[in-house]
């Protein structure tokens, strides 16, 4: 990533929502300030220049300029605070929330039509992308996943390959692992994916917003009656809303009802946040081995739970 890669994006964009033609029908007769400043007085119906200048980041001189053009069009009133005396409280007057309404519908045809130049089937990319964009560069209004709106399912087709792209990003991003932990993640989903019994083996991923958040497996293990975790994986900006423990739970319950006497998993120990998970329902450490695997010097770990006596 560059600063051109940046510059040229910012370009394309403002090219393709027309940012620049001020005379263009969707801002008409305002521009794109003027537009975003009733947007936000529409939105915020009790606020005041200070938040204004806040949240947009306008030069104090320029917003006061778009609010006394507002009040001479009769868009806007002012009125004391009722917070501070010293602050002037802005709100729409009905001729100021027309106007914003009208600009919020043209806003929601122009983007409409944009989105249906764009094939449903690529539409949850464009989706993640955005919000990825937002969240990388740290929009602290990007919307963040509610535990609630999480939803487990099984694999659609590409699911048990992003398992393994995934895997492979995050563990190379945050632990620094090689090329061999995406060649064993390939070799375990590969493996389920050619032949599994389904009454004892079952993949799960977590979905948020249309987009795959988490996932976790449940295969058979050499061991008679006894199931095997792994693979389980949550997105960093998923983090924080037990999405682990629900993967972890389904696993758990999924095992036991299969009839399986107990369940297995092995990890490294610089895996903490998943072994708070693993203890939290009710496995134990059972043995542990220094290897070197996947470019790193790293403990390996057993943990076992008992499924019934």
């Amino acid at each position: 990533m560059t600063v051109h890669d940046i510059r040229a994006f910012n370009r394309f964009y403002t090219n393709l929502i027309g940012a620049l033609d001020y005379g263009r029908h969707l801002y008409a007769p305002y521009t794109l300030t003027e537009s975003r400043v009733l947007y936000e007085l529409a939105h915020s119906p009790r606020t005041d220049a200070a938040d204004l200048r806040s949240e947009l980041s306008l030069d104090a001189g320029y917003l006061s300029r778009i609010l006394n053009k507002f009040e001479q069009d009769g868009l806007i009133e002012r009125a004391p605070s009722d917070k501070d005396p010293r602050r002037r409280r802005i709100s729409l007057t009905p001729r100021g929330r027309e106007a914003a309404g009208l600009l919020d519908e043209r806003a929601r045809e122009s983007v409409g039509s944009l989105l249906d130049t764009v094939d449903v089937g690529e539409r949850p990319r464009l989706a993640e992308a955005m919000r990825t964009i937002r969240s990388v560069l740290g929009d602290t209004h990007s919307p963040q996943p509610d535990p609630e709106d999480v939803a487990l399912r099984e694999p659609g087709p590409g699911d048990l390959g992003w398992i393994v792209q995934r895997n492979a990003a995050l563990y190379a991003a945050e632990y620094g692992w090689d090329a061999d932990y995406e060649a064993l993640v390939a070799r375990i989903v590969a493996d389920f994916a050619q032949d599994h019994d389904p009454r004892l083996e079952r993949v799960w991923i977590a979905e948020h917003a249309g987009r795959p958040v988490g996932c976790v497996m449940c295969v058979r293990d050499d061991a008679p009656a006894t199931a095997r975790l792994r693979l389980l994986l949550v997105e960093p900006d998923a983090r924080g809303l037990r999405i682990g423990d629900q993967l972890v739970g389904a696993v758990v319950d999924f095992a036991r009802a299969a009839g399986h006497r107990e369940l297995v998993l092995w990890t490294n120990d610089v895996l903490g946040a998943a072994r708070r998970i693993y203890r939290r329902h009710g496995f134990a450490l059972v043995a542990e081995k220094p290897h070197h695997s996947f470019g790193k010097d790293l403990v390996g770990q057993d943990w076992r739970l008992a499924l019934r006596e």
